[in-house]
């Protein structure tokens, strides 16, 4: 009994120490790139902000929304549509369907990889693909928020003109009806 629990302390030992090692770190650009990737993904979280988001990626990378829609249905957020083709932009022949199947197997593995791993196996530097990815983000950003501050200035004209409506309504009672506060 007592080698049985030994033997599990060390095993828990041993395990502790290879965490670390198991669990590597992301580099700078793998959380610059997160962080960009995340952002994308908050304003395509609006029909306004979902257009603005498409449309920025189908310009900078040059593809139809077939396209993006295709890597929408393979379960991947538009930051990650974003990477994908930014990294398959990068290889030689651009965004083909072999390069982007490429990269997303080596995404989804077996074994999983992160981006800056993908990035490495590729050949390729991980700074441009933030960059790019960064710039799509920052440009669809701005576009979500100019269309929903339109959005928010006709809702409110609208708004102005149904409480207009509704006091033109109010002053046109019939005479038989006494107005408010009169017997």
């Amino acid at each position: 009994m007592k080698n049985k629990g030994m033997s599990l302390l060390l095993a828990g030992l041993l395990l502790g120490a290879a965490l670390p090692v198991l669990a590597q770190s992301k580099s700078p650009d793998e959380k610059k790139l997160d962080k960009s990737s995340l952002t994308m993904d908050k304003d395509a979280a609006t029909p306004e902000g979902e257009k603005a988001v498409a449309a920025r990626l189908t310009e900078e990378f040059k593809v139809d929304a077939a396209r993006v829609q295709g890597l929408r249905d393979q379960k991947l957020g538009y930051g990650e549509v974003g990477i994908v083709l930014s990294l398959a932009q990068k290889l030689e022949g651009g965004i083909t369907d072999a390069n982007v199947q490429k990269i997303m197997d080596m995404r989804k593995g077996p074994p999983v990889q992160g981006w800056g791993e993908i990035a490495k196996q590729l050949g390729l530097k991980l700074g441009p693909v933030v960059s790019q990815v960064k710039k799509v983000s920052a440009a669809a950003h701005r576009e979500a928020a100019a269309g929903m501050k339109k959005e928010g200035k006709m809702e409110r004209k609208e708004g102005m003109k149904q409480e207009r409506h509704e006091r033109m309504e109010r002053s046109n009672m019939p005479a038989d009806r006494p107005a408010h506060g009169r017997k």
